[in-house]
């Protein structure tokens, strides 16, 4: 089958989609867009999540031709052009990024919170990152990076 969707605000086509074809394999691997992690394959780590149509989804998740004529945007179409985005400046400021793994995910999903709660308490950060999991930071880094993105968007 034939995919067509929006990516990062490129119009694009996967051909020879099978039909059990995840989100994430068309993005890795037919479109070249290596951003969206794969680590668990079941929806419980985070490591994929992209928006679809502006929600955040696991991209392991959703079959491909669930995509068809959708709008998809990853952690690469978060930067705009060489620019970061300053949820992902701020990742490497905090040094939240370790093995890198889990970063997209994360990445997106605190893009996700601050897009909707521009001051969000550490409950609310916590809330928002629980569909993620890391191995390596002892997730305080990353709660300091989202901080720090919230500080910064308010510049």
């Amino acid at each position: 089958m034939r995919v067509h969707l929006t990516v990062n605000g490129e119009r694009l086509r996967a051909d020879d989609v099978w039909e059990g074809e995840s989100l994430l394999f068309v993005l890795r691997e037919r479109l070249g867009l290596p951003g969206s992690k794969n680590a668990c394959e079941q929806g419980e780590c985070g490591s994929c999540t992209v928006y679809l149509d502006g929600v955040p989804v696991c991209a392991c998740l959703v079959a491909a031709g669930q995509a068809q004529d959708r709008e998809v945007r990853t952690v690469e179409g978060l930067a705009r052009g060489a620019e970061l985005d300053p949820v992902q400046e701020a990742f490497v400021e905090a040094g939240a990024v370790q093995c890198g793994f889990c970063t997209p995910g994360l990445v997106v999903a605190a893009h996700d919170l601050l897009t909707r709660v521009p001051e969000p308490s550490d409950p609310e950060i916590r809330e928002a990152l629980a569909g993620n999991l890391c191995r390596c930071t002892g997730y305080e880094k990353i709660l300091d990076a989202v901080r720090l993105a919230a500080r910064k968007a308010r510049r």
